[in-house]
């Protein structure tokens, strides 16, 4: 990619002042939209979360307007079947300062979904603190999709039967570790493996996501 076209891709919108306009999550329709392989979703957030800058692809792939997605938290577009287990490790994660890939799972404004490859990095202030965090997203092919949505699926599985939040991201969290276990690796390993696949490869990783 080009500087030029690497811009370009990043060209978008930072926080406007005052309160931004947001929406109520709709609810899932099974309805997938797409982005190009091309294409990069970016967007940053303060410390908490909170939605300071959206590009062009993540407001149009997500169906929101600029003002209704500043100043909104990024838990907006988050998806009912994406399991917090894996959020959690994504903010065990990120405040110590290292970086971390995963497979996310996003909710739109009208309740389709898409997939993301998220690189989630720290933003750094002058004295080294955590000032906010940097997220760019890219296209997953469909096989990896159906791979890590069986994986996720199983995970979920053991967080809906908990009724307490604590409990249901505790038992996220075994269940997902049990998974990586049984297929020797770990989910930084599996994110590679994944990502490195032929686009062509159309069997799931052996031993994850499967039923027990």
């Amino acid at each position: 990619m080009s500087p030029t076209e690497a811009a370009q891709q990043m060209r978008g919108t930072s926080r406007r002042s005052g309160p931004a306009r947001g929406r109520r999550a709709a609810r899932p329709t099974g309805v997938e939209r797409t982005f190009g392989p091309e294409e990069i979703i970016v967007s940053k957030t303060d410390p908490r979360g909170v939605i300071t800058y959206a590009n062009d692809v993540f407001t149009r792939v997500a169906g929101f307007t600029e003002e209704e997605i500043l100043g909104q938290p990024h838990n907006l577009i988050r998806h009912p079947d994406m399991p917090r287990a894996v959020f959690q490790l994504m903010w065990d994660v990120i405040p110590t300062g290292q970086e971390l890939f995963a497979y996310v799972l996003n909710l739109a404004a009208d309740g389709g979904h898409y997939w993301v490859l998220a690189h989630v990095t720290a933003t750094r202030g002058p004295g080294g603190s955590v000032v906010g965090y940097h997220s760019n997203r890219r296209w997953v092919p469909p096989a990896t999709r159906r791979t890590v949505a069986d994986l996720y699926a199983r995970v979920l599985g053991a967080e809906q039967r908990e009724e307490r939040t604590k409990d249901a991201i505790a038992a996220g969290t075994a269940e997902l570790t049990a998974a990586l276990a049984e297929a020797g690796t770990t989910y930084d390993e599996l994110v590679w493996s994944l990502a490195g696949r032929d686009d062509a490869v159309d069997a799931p990783l052996a031993g994850v996501g499967g039923a027990r």
